[in-house]
């Protein structure tokens, strides 16, 4: 519970450091919104316009007197409104987050049930031509964009197969599961393939460590059996990697895998984040990254956490 208390009283400095860099970056791009919403044709302005649509969009003030404005409203959880969809910034977020969300824990169970079976499947074959074969697709899957993969699976499906991915909707899993997993299963697989490509290498490279500690042997001399020695005794012990792993990677998703949603037209927050620095959304660019960085938080929080629970040897904030 120290821990605990000690991890959470640091989130407001840590998403503070944040406000203050994503504020001043967004600003330091060439343009404002109003320029974005008008094209060339905010060069035929009046300075009275121009002014008057300043003031409405709040950027006619001082940085830090913007910056202050926006922080007393934040702690009051009002991130501001929207320019692009003229909604507070909170509901398009929550609106575009659970097909975020949807999509990196489907990722992960991808990666997680192809990574870790091939890993420790090469380590009890290790050196062997399943290790081999393994190692290369495992080295081809990390090295492998992944807009690479998007545009080969939906060459593959629409040219072999005569079937266009659908893309540019979502639909919610409780309206119609079979729809959704139709929409998310591929942007899923193409997400999952480096994913699992990198769990692979952690597994593989944590069982070999521990199938070589001295407990695993006296498993075995004891006449413990191979599947025992590897999934009861070595396994466990092998998960702290993969966990820091899958925890880092969680969280880079739950941000948005933005050329992955862009490729297939998915309206989730990394394609949300992308089409707000293009029209100088100021607030809703502010409001998406704060959000992104409090779910990497947690995520590594809940991390930390699970070492805890996976390795009793591990105490966490102890003296």
């Amino acid at each position: 519970m120290n821990y605990l208390t000690q991890r959470l009283a640091t989130f407001p400095l840590i998403l503070l450091g944040v406000s203050v860099l994503v504020f001043v970056s967004i600003r330091l791009i060439p343009g404002d919104a109003i320029t974005a919403m008008l094209g060339t044709e905010a060069g035929l302005l009046t300075p009275d316009q121009r002014a008057s649509l300043a003031a409405y969009f709040g950027i006619d003030q001082p940085i830090y007197l913007q910056y202050g404005r926006w922080l007393v409203g934040l702690f009051s959880g009002d991130l501001g409104i929207s320019v692009t969809y003229g909604r507070p910034v909170l509901a398009v977020i929550l609106e575009r987050f659970p097909l975020t969300l949807e999509l990196a824990l489907l990722s992960m169970v991808i990666a997680l049930c192809v990574g870790i079976p091939a890993g420790v499947l090469a380590a009890t074959r290790n050196e062997g031509p399943a290790d081999l074969g393994i190692r290369v697709l495992a080295m081809l899957g990390q090295s492998t964009p992944s807009f690479v993969v998007g545009l080969v699976i939906i060459f593959v499906l629409s040219v072999v197969f005569g079937a266009v991915p659908p893309m540019g909707i979502f639909t919610p899993i409780y309206v119609n599961p079979l729809v959704n997993l139709s929409q998310l299963i591929f942007p899923a697989i193409t997400l999952g393939f480096a994913f699992a490509a990198s769990v692979t290498r952690i597994s593989r490279s944590a069982m070999l460590d521990v199938l070589s500690d001295d407990y695993v042997r006296t498993a075995r001399s004891k006449g413990a059996s191979a599947r025992s020695v590897i999934w009861r005794h070595a396994f466990p012990n092998a998960l702290i990697p993969v966990v820091t792993l899958s925890g880092i990677e969680f969280g880079y998703l739950l941000g948005g895998a933005v050329i992955v949603e862009q490729i297939f037209a998915l309206p989730g927050i990394g394609r949300l984040v992308l089409d707000a620095i293009s029209q100088r959304d100021y607030a809703l660019v502010e409001g998406c990254v704060l959000f992104i960085a409090l779910n990497f938080l947690i995520v590594n929080l809940l991390v930390d956490l699970a070492y805890a629970a996976l390795d009793p040897r591990i105490r966490l904030g102890g003296r």
